[in-house]
């Protein structure tokens, strides 16, 4: 079974649960708030929980903020590549979570936003090794030159997997083009994929453009109702989800694309992954919190369930 190599960030996610928004220059108090680590652990951690072994290469600080990074990356079993910066803590996030269970994030970049070619030279791939790789961290100017430069160097035979992240409509367009075409299979979620195909009148045709400015293959996550697939340019099909009570829809993204690189790590075709993943995603929901993601026995128990 090949490893997970994460490029993301993990930073410090505020979580704070409130009703509904303010309006611009009001205030609102939280019905419970909370502070841990996030961004691109929750992949990993989805990842470690489903079987996989994983690779963290991404950027960290030093810090108050860095500490909560240093701790869970340490508790979370997963291989960490970088030896940290010094002189810079890591970033965080403020995430709103409303009573729709809608998420809205504000970010401060720290440390994870300074990973250079330098610090990608350290990676030693394997070529059953997934790379996944995040419009978050291609964000960051030096993240994003830095990653687009190194994929280049990445073996056909390490699969790549691109997830755009809400982002993705600032991304640069020659680095999302170049990630694109290095990319096995990019994952959207809905949002993203209109955004980048703009003209699309369908989810379903919007997985295929997305497939098209990639290797041929694309998934876009509609919610509940599923995921649209399109695999080496075959029509699109919608795998479907798992009808669930949501809780919180935060880092449900996280819990698909975990799962899913664990899946195809150990060999699964893409639907049978995807499929899986829509499981994780959906038990994912119904707990609070960013970094929900199921077992692998919790996730086996919802694809057998009649």
């Amino acid at each position: 079974m090949g490893r997970l190599v994460s490029v993301g960030n993990v930073i410090v996610d505020i979580v704070m649960r409130i009703d509904a928004l303010p309006e611009p220059g009001g205030d609102v108090i939280a019905d419970a708030s909370e502070i841990t680590a996030g961004g691109g652990l929750n992949t990993m951690v989805a990842a470690r929980r489903d079987g996989m072994e994983v690779v963290f290469a991404g950027q960290y600080g030093t810090g108050p903020f860095g500490d909560v990074v240093r701790r869970a990356l340490a508790d979370s079993g997963v291989t960490v590549v970088q030896p940290g910066l010094a002189d810079v803590d890591s970033g965080y996030c403020v995430a709103l979570v409303d009573a729709t269970t809608e998420r809205t994030f504000v970010t401060s970049v720290g440390a994870e936003g300074q990973l250079t070619r330098t610090d990608l030279d350290r990676v030693e791939l394997r070529d059953d090794d997934v790379v996944f790789v995040s419009g978050y961290g291609l964000a960051h100017p030096v993240n994003g030159a830095a990653i687009t430069d190194w994929l280049e160097t990445v073996p056909p035979s390490v699969r790549v997997v691109f997830d755009p992240s809400p982002l993705v409509d600032t991304l640069p367009a020659s680095t999302l083009s170049a990630v694109s075409a290095r990319s096995d299979v990019v994952s959207a979620n809905s949002r993203e994929a209109r955004l980048m195909s703009p003209t699309s009148a369908t989810l379903a045709e919007a997985a295929t453009a997305v497939a098209a400015a990639a290797r041929g293959t694309a998934l876009v996550r509609d919610g509940a109702d599923g995921c649209w697939v399109v695999e080496d340019g075959s029509a699109p099909v919608l795998v479907p989800g798992f009808p669930v009570v949501a809780v919180d829809t935060n880092g449900a993204g996280d819990a698909h694309a975990g799962v899913l690189v664990a899946a195809l790590g150990r060999g699964a075709g893409l639907q049978d992954a995807v499929r899986r993943a829509n499981a994780a995603a959906a038990l994912a929901v119904t707990r609070p919190g960013p970094a929900t993601a199921p077992t692998a026995e919790e996730t086996d128990a919802l694809l057998v369930a009649p």
